[in-house]
């Protein structure tokens, strides 16, 4: 007997799709429908009536889809939206897609097949098209930590912008000149910091030097190697802006590598105020997020979500805290 996913393979749709076909429900294209009907025909498909019938049923399941499991940003966002579901009475699914699109939308379409209450999702880029559709089949869904373009979506953020200028213009107020600054490739997150470095600069009357001004992947290594080569030129940064706390593990490891002094030769501040921030020598300088009130904030906007379907949505955004200390400069 042939399977839904067979279907969609073939007709080159996701299954979340295929259902909205068999159910013959709304915005889905002529040719696209036709096509799904084609094939079912061809296959002999026939829905399980059974599975239709439990995925009427309410689910107490929350999937949660972050993008980059490695982050230790999303390891606290994960136990608050866990401990707030627990105490709501729901579980949780937990998927990684690191920050790779087309794992985001098969984790999306597991979801939909697994028949969860609703996803609150990191999402892999700003575009929308992996769950759009999932929204049009009535998936509720909450966003965090990056911005949807053009999309209606329950969404909770913290004011990057704000916070980038906040750690930019500490460090040019402690008489730094070459400021580098090390950004996540391909998410509004690292834009939006990116935006806040050049308004901390240009406070200072600076500019970005595209030389120590650099979009990597937001990985240890990619860090490490960026750095690297921003040490190794004739006119090397005084100081150094990154914008997670992997950037910053990798950027202190080339530092510690050519042998630059911290704060001396070189000051330090990041967002992410991890554990290692704080234990090694010197202390970092960071911008601490709200990370478990996210999760939690999260996880209540779906569940007000699952009980009120048609409640406008909301956009928060919570503010950070910088925590100074002595890799600045400052005696904290």
């Amino acid at each position: 007997m042939s399977s839904i996913k067979e279907v969609a393979h073939m007709a080159g749709v996701s299954t979340a799709t295929v259902s909205r076909v068999l159910a013959n429900k709304p915005h889905v294209k002529q040719a696209i429908r036709e096509r799904v009907l084609t094939v079912v025909e061809e296959l002999n498909y026939r829905p399980n009536r059974v599975a239709r019938s439990l995925r009427a049923r309410q689910s107490n399941i929350i999937g949660l889809i972050i993008s980059d499991i490695q982050n230790p940003f999303f390891h606290a966002v994960s136990r608050a939206v866990e401990d707030t579901a627990y105490e709501k009475g729901y579980s949780v699914i937990l998927c990684n897609a690191d920050e790779d699109p087309e794992k985001e939308a098969r984790y999306i379409d597991l979801m939909h097949d697994e028949n969860v209450a609703g996803v609150i999702l990191s999402p892999t880029r700003k575009s929308s098209d992996n769950f759009r559709e999932a929204m049009q089949n009535g998936m509720s869904m909450v966003v965090i930590d990056r911005k949807v373009k053009d999309f209606d979506i329950d969404t909770v953020l913290i004011d990057n912008i704000e916070s980038a200028a906040k750690l930019v213009t500490h460090l040019a107020e402690h008489g730094r000149k070459r400021i580098a600054g090390l950004f996540g490739l391909g998410s509004t997150t690292g834009r939006e910091r990116y935006e806040g470095f050049v308004k901390g600069l240009e406070k200072h009357g600076m500019v970005p030097d595209p030389a120590i001004t650099k979009y990597v992947n937001a990985r240890v290594e990619d860090g490490y190697s960026a750095m690297l080569e921003m040490l190794d030129l004739d006119n090397p940064p005084d100081a150094v802006f990154t914008t997670n706390g992997l950037l910053a593990a990798g950027a202190l490891g080339a530092i510690r590598e050519r042998g630059k002094t911290i704060p001396d030769e070189i000051a330090f501040g990041s967002f992410d105020k991890t554990a290692w921030t704080k234990i090694v020598e010197p202390p970092i300088t960071v911008i601490e997020q709200p990370t478990y009130e996210i999760g939690k904030l999260a996880t209540e906007l779906m569940i007000k979500r699952l009980e009120d379907p048609s409640r406008p949505t909301r956009e928060v955004t919570l503010k950070t805290k910088l925590v100074l200390r002595k890799s600045c400069g400052c005696q904290g």
